[in-house]
């Protein structure tokens, strides 16, 4: 039952992120409530589904829900941060501050991280937040590799020797 579970998130996944990493950046109002509709329908399964793997009782899940899907808004407003420009349109100025502002996104990011670490310990054990943690990273694996093999590489491109993921 969980592989079956686990199967259907990942495809669920799959779609809501392959429709939002191709909306554009200019999106009208309407296009940008579906957007957000579709993340929160997201987050609410993922963390149902992580919910379920730490087999939590009814009170502790509808608190860890509750929790995880605020984080997953938080973070997400975080990501829609301006985006760099294009690097072929870039001066070095421009190049210095992309940099910049993208240590900056990810000092943010950390901080966030560690909000929700002091929210999780107020329900859930230490054990249980590394577990969390290690369901995150696996899933996000799975929808990696979902998607490399849905549309023959990553969405974010390929990474090699040097290539970092800022």
């Amino acid at each position: 039952m969980k592989k079956i579970f686990s199967t259907a998130l990942c495809a669920i996944m799959m779609v809501l992120c392959t429709t939002t990493v191709a909306a554009q950046p200019n999106d009208n109002p309407e296009k940008k409530q579906q957007k957000q509709e579709r993340r929160e329908k997201l987050a609410d399964a993922q963390a149902r589904h992580i919910a379920n793997e730490l087999a939590l009782d009814d009170a502790t899940s509808q608190k860890f829900i509750s929790t995880f899907t605020d984080y997953q808004k938080e973070f997400w407003a975080l990501k829609d941060e301006t985006r760099p420009e294009k690097k072929h349109e870039m001066t070095e100025a421009d190049a210095e501050k992309n940099i910049k502002m993208r240590m900056e996104r990810k000092r943010k990011m950390l901080d966030l991280r560690e909000k929700y670490y002091k929210k999780y310990s107020q329900f859930l054990t230490q054990k249980q937040i590394q577990r969390v943690y290690d369901i995150e990273e696996r899933d996000m694996q799975r929808l990696s590799e979902g998607m490399k093999g849905h549309h023959g590489q990553h969405h974010h491109g390929k990474k090699g020797p040097g290539k970092h993921n800022f």
